[in-house]
């Protein structure tokens, strides 16, 4: 079994390109990634972790490993991991991906932030390093991410995480920071739709849009071709009221400007959300651009499939994994580490077999030669 667990990690990762000098590797590279991916699943999130995991299972390991050199240091995995490319790890955790589960169609893929807090590094001048991620809202996996480069912004890793991806028939949904021509140009050539949040400094779009839907709100969407839809949901002594409203046939609105620029636009949206705590009320008003049809209670399931990110993915992220604590910092490591963290996420959630929340997991895998299998063979 331990034979066809290093199988399945030599699959994706054995072609990995090696970036040390031949004559001075004492370490097999598959040897770094697989003890590394085995601690980080089992609980460790630094590299003392990693190496201190690696020597208390060193006889296990041994079964499938050559380790010619015994376990490498701490300071072996740290350096290797910060030498390895970033964009050639993304490409083999990838095809991962593509083994532990397919996107289906009409997948509601979510593109959305998140900072790592503590890899900044201020004796270097290195700022902390923003991830961008794609979550496949439906089967609950990462299915990559790209770092934001220093001193540049979301708008510029958007485009480079949506080349990476398989994105035929699904709905990539992002917040107002992806509010871009060329952005919803590049998902519909990929054969995708978009349902993208408007930030008030897109041009005059945003005032264009939220004009629209007052007026039709004070006309009561007399002679448009609109559509409604209301959920309400109660619990842990709060209400959320949802309210969603659609417009489509774009072109009967003149005072819409430079709606040809924005590739395959149809439906616009309002999405109004109302919360209600201990007698005080709050209301939120969001518009949105949307290739998809005039369809508000589809529009606000996609919504509201891209707000649970924060829960599914980056919660877990800093819960389970701790990832807001690591100070992780040499340099391509916090990235790498990164994507180890989200190959060991999806396959923590893709084991159905122990049914528990994903620390519960990582401690079993820890505990458990045989369950750590498990989730190794998906």
């Amino acid at each position: 079994m331990s034979q066809e667990a290093r199988a399945s990690i030599m699959e994706h990762f054995e072609e990995m390109p090696d970036p040390r000098e031949a004559t001075k590797i004492e370490h097999k590279l598959i040897d770094i990634i697989t003890v590394t991916l085995c601690a980080v699943i089992c609980g460790a999130d630094g590299w003392v972790e990693v190496e201190t995991y690696g020597k208390a299972k060193y006889e296990w390991l041994k079964g499938f490993l050559e380790l010619p050199n015994g376990i490498p240091s701490h300071d072996t995995f740290g350096r290797v991991f910060g030498m390895l490319d970033p964009e050639a790890f993304q490409s083999y955790f990838l095809s991962w991906v593509k083994t532990v589960a397919k996107v289906t169609q009409g997948e509601v893929i979510a593109i959305d932030g998140k900072k790592l807090r503590r890899s900044y590094d201020k004796r270097l001048g290195k700022n902390a390093i923003h991830m961008v991620s794609a979550w496949a809202t439906g089967n609950h996996l990462t299915l990559g991410q790209v770092a934001v480069e220093d001193k540049s912004n979301e708008i510029t890793a958007i485009p480079k995480l949506l080349k990476v991806l398989e994105l035929n028939g699904c709905i990539v949904t992002i917040d107002a920071m992806g509010c871009q021509k060329a952005i919803t140009r590049q998902i519909i050539e990929q054969k995708a739709d978009y349902n993208i949040a408007l930030k008030k400094n897109q041009g005059t779009l945003y005032e264009d849009v939220a004009d629209l839907f007052t007026y039709a709100q004070e006309v009561d969407f007399a002679h448009m071709t609109s559509d409604y839809h209301k959920t309400t949901d109660k619990g842990h002594g709060r209400i959320d009221i949802r309210e969603c409203w659609t417009l489509s046939n774009l072109e009967a609105f003149p005072h819409l400007r430079n709606l040809s620029k924005w590739e395959g636009l149809k439906t616009i949206v309002m999405i109004r959300r109302e919360r209600r705590i201990e007698g005080k009320t709050s209301i939120d008003d969001k518009y949105y651009i949307s290739s998809l049809p005039n369809d508000a209670a589809r529009l606000l399931e996609t919504t509201r499939r891209h707000w649970e990110t924060e829960n599914s993915q980056h919660w877990v992220l800093d819960v389970a994994f701790r990832e807001d604590d690591a100070r992780v910092r040499q340099g391509h490591a916090a990235e790498n580490l990164g994507i180890l963290r989200r190959v060991a996420l999806n396959l923590l959630k893709q084991e159905k077999t122990a049914k528990c929340g994903i620390k519960i997991k990582r401690s079993k895998a820890g505990w458990d030669e045989s369950y750590l299998l498990k989730v190794l063979l998906g």
